[in-house]
């Protein structure tokens, strides 16, 4: 077996373990839901679910973990002179190309949260953290402290901008959040540079 088929034989089988996961947590509720019955419905080993996810709550969080991983990276590994909005703004153009609809696992996301309200509250809190990495990053570009008001405004409001983006993924939704982002930055007093 080649190196490509084993990788996309991993890949297999770790999304059709998130799969049963999060139809099984829809369906019967985080707590109900054992490893062994996330297993029986991927087709799978416990041990090949752990593997992948050693706990549930990695299984339940982890479609939030590689977005906000995804975008963190983007934030970070940004090219010297592209503001943290531009860094923003051509990730979400590139991740959205892709995601012209909500894939079957983003359905199975929100039926999972809407089920499991602890599951809802812990997605709330990683959200949080991440907003939180947001605001440190808008922060050193501007000179600014991450808990200021200006870098903690921008992030809860790219945050807010991202997830309605993700609702309605449309070229024309992306212009007027980029806009609204841009337009709101301008209207905050300048950074605290030394």
């Amino acid at each position: 077996m080649t190196e490509g088929a084993r990788e996309r034989g991993k890949a297999r089988r770790r999304e059709a373990i998130l799969r049963a996961a999060y139809q099984l947590f829809a369906e019967r509720g985080f707590e109900a839901t054992t490893i062994a019955d996330i297993a029986d419905r991927a087709e799978v080993s416990a041990r090949t679910v752990t593997l992948y996810f050693p706990t549930k709550l990695d299984l339940a969080t982890s479609h939030l973990a590689e977005f906000t991983d995804r975008l963190s990276q983007a934030l970070n590994d940004r090219a010297p002179g592209t503001s943290t909005l531009e860094a923003l703004e051509r990730w979400l153009r590139a991740d959205l190309a892709e995601t012209t609809c909500p894939s079957e696992l983003d359905t199975l996301w929100e039926a999972m949260l809407d089920r499991n309200p602890q599951l809802r509250a812990v997605a709330n809190s990683r959200l949080a953290e991440a907003i939180q990495e947001g605001a440190r990053i808008f922060a050193a570009e501007r000179g600014d402290a991450p808990d200021d008001f200006a870098p903690r405004m921008v992030a809860a409001a790219a945050a807010a901008v991202v997830s309605e983006l993700y609702l309605r993924p449309t070229e024309t939704h992306l212009e007027a959040a980029m806009a609204f982002l841009a337009a709101g930055i301008t209207t905050l007093p300048p950074g605290q540079r030394p």
